[in-house]
């Protein structure tokens, strides 16, 4: 297992965590931060993988699509609207976008999951 992989199975442990406490402000901030860190390491994990088989992806959508279509996820659409939250939590912060992504996450975590799976 290379770091980065464990460093994401790490990750998705402390997203789980995050998710099963009482929701207050401090709690649902953490969870996003925590999601934004389990985005970031599920693609770069995805470009790891594929530079080993001697494929290539240049950023998070390519490497999701390239995961798709080499089997390793199975739901692109939601990789693809996770994309669209973790964009959108990155870049900006509202606390009405806060709650509404916060709300999402339960959703995804089985896809880190299944991701994690299939890597290992």
């Amino acid at each position: 297992m290379t770091a980065r992989l464990e460093s994401l199975r790490v990750a998705i442990s402390r997203l789980r965590e995050s998710l099963e406490a009482p929701e207050t402000d401090l709690s649902r901030d953490a969870a996003i931060q925590r999601f934004e860190f389990c985005f970031e390491l599920a693609w770069k994990v995805i470009q790891e993988r594929a530079r080993e088989e001697g494929l290539d992806c240049q950023s998070p959508k390519g490497c999701f699509k390239l995961a798709f279509k080499t089997g390793r996820i199975k739901e692109e659409e939601g990789w693809l609207a996770m994309l669209e939250d973790r964009n959108r939590t990155a870049h900006t912060y509202d606390e009405e976008l806060a709650k509404a992504v916060f709300r999402r996450l339960p959703n995804y975590l089985p896809l880190f999951s299944d991701l994690l799976e299939q890597l290992l």
